[in-house]
């Protein structure tokens, strides 16, 4: 069969990301099917995507939705309008069959099998796509298929968790060019799966819980691919890099032994690492430390059911500083447990961030199949799945939304590394600026005061 994927995503605040997730269901499905990508982040837009389509004349178009909406609390846009106009653009062009997929999809597929009119739908991992495929082609039955979505198909099977997954990275593929003119940021994936129980987060539901591990010299290897093809900087999509380590630390040494040599960066949590952990990925070209914060008092941390507490950011904080690196702290502001008090908790504990950039959302966007959600169907902030679809924000019930936003404002000052946050398409723009003058990477060590 020929497949056209299609990665749905165009949204660039503060900068364009690599549909990493297309180069895995491409790789699984190539060995029987002929395959085409289309990125609509690439040139061209959606006139480009009707060429590949005529000339192409695909059977199956998978669209993979990345996101719902931009999760920004003081400009909330919703993506489900965009991916109307995209499906509708396919539609007029092709009567092929259309399948969803992505971490957005997987989220909330309902509203978006309804809305769009897919033939099937596919969560969690996009590799399950060939099971599809194959169904499809000895006319079996499709909803026998763990993770497979049919119109009026409310339950679908559980799908089990991939061991292995494989990624293959073609340089010649034509949206490849775009990210390298646009920063020069590629990613790659060193695990799947997420552990941790934090309130809001949707990362479980869409890797499942437990961690599965990608061989550290086939991480090393898919480096070195990026390298060669010119990238000048490579971001680990990992939930969190650091939640295994001994697997991070053995990807770091193989980055070494292989001769990797561009920065890159990861997310981090903000916890006691071993000794000299991060000078020894610092070695391993590590530049850029985003810790998830979220907040620096320790009831609200508690309430979002972190492992870690104030002091252990202070504390990796400062090692990683010492090691030499660009750090980065993310604040999620608002959620369930904040008070008048443990906000100033939270602003006061952040001047002792130094040498840090500093990104504040102050607000907790609300998504199906987390323990966030849940609460707010309790407190009867939301009343049923449907209506999350566009940007819904938990509120807490003892400190205004507004409130909080004005006092990081004031408190920030008009310092520049104060960024609420992402810092909107003002930053974006500035970004894009800074690309056009061949300024690669991620940019926000440019803040660090």
């Amino acid at each position: 069969m020929k497949v056209l994927l299609v990665s749905a995503n165009t949204h660039k605040d503060p900068y364009p990301v690599y549909p990493l997730g297309l180069d895995y269901v491409a790789t699984a499905i190539a060995g029987d099917h002929e395959v085409q990508i289309a990125d609509m982040n690439g040139p061209g837009g959606v006139e480009s995507l009707w060429e590949t389509i005529r000339g192409f004349s695909p059977d199956v178009v998978g669209i993979s939705l990345r996101n719902i909406d931009n999760t920004d609390v003081e400009d909330p846009i919703g993506f489900m309008g965009s991916y109307l106009n995209l499906v509708q653009a396919i539609r007029d062009h092709s009567d092929a069959l259309l399948v969803l997929g992505g971490s957005g999809f997987t989220i909330n597929p309902e509203p978006f099998m309804d809305s769009l009119k897919a033939d099937y739908g596919v969560l969690g991992e996009g590799e399950r796509l060939g099971q599809l495929l194959d169904a499809i082609e000895n006319h079996k039955d499709a909803a026998a298929i763990p993770g497979v979505v049919m119109p009026g198909l409310r339950k679908p099977l559980p799908g089990p968790w991939g061991e292995e997954f494989h990624r293959g990275f073609c340089k010649d593929r034509p949206h490849v060019e775009f990210y390298l003119r646009r920063g020069g940021m590629l990613n790659l994936q060193t695990k799947r799966g997420c552990g941790y129980r934090c309130i809001y987060c949707t990362y479980p539901h869409i890797e499942g819980r437990a961690k599965r591990f990608v061989a550290p010299e086939k991480v090393a290897d898919t480096a070195l691919q990026l390298q060669a093809a010119g990238a000048k900087y490579f971001f680990i999509t990992d939930s969190v890099f650091n939640s295994d380590f001994p697997h991070n630390i053995a990807v770091a040494r193989a980055f070494r032994k292989a001769g990797v040599s561009i920065p890159w960066g990861a997310y981090f949590m903000p916890v006691g690492p071993p000794p000299n952990y991060f000078r020894l990925m610092a070695e391993a070209g590590l530049t850029h430390v985003e810790f998830g914060t979220e907040s620096l008092s320790d009831r609200v941390l508690s309430s979002y059911r972190k492992s870690f507490k104030a002091q252990d950011v202070f504390e990796s904080h400062q090692e990683a500083v010492d090691a030499g690196l660009h750090v980065a702290h993310f604040f999620l502001l608002g959620g369930p447990g904040e008070t008048s008090d443990t906000l100033d908790e939270t602003l006061e504990g952040v001047e002792k961030l130094k040498k840090s950039a500093l990104f504040f959302f102050c607000g907790m966007r609300i998504y199906p199949n987390t323990k966030l959600f849940d609460l707010a169907l309790e407190e009867g902030q939301i009343s049923n799945i449907g209506n999350v679809m566009e940007p819904v924000f938990y509120r807490s019930p003892h400190i205004d939304a507004a409130e909080i936003l004005r006092r990081v404002k004031s408190r920030g000052g008009g310092r520049i590394n104060w960024v609420v946050g992402s810092g909107g398409r003002k930053t974006a723009k500035t970004i894009e600026r800074l690309y056009e003058r061949g300024h690669t990477g991620p940019l926000w060590e440019h803040l660090v005061r």
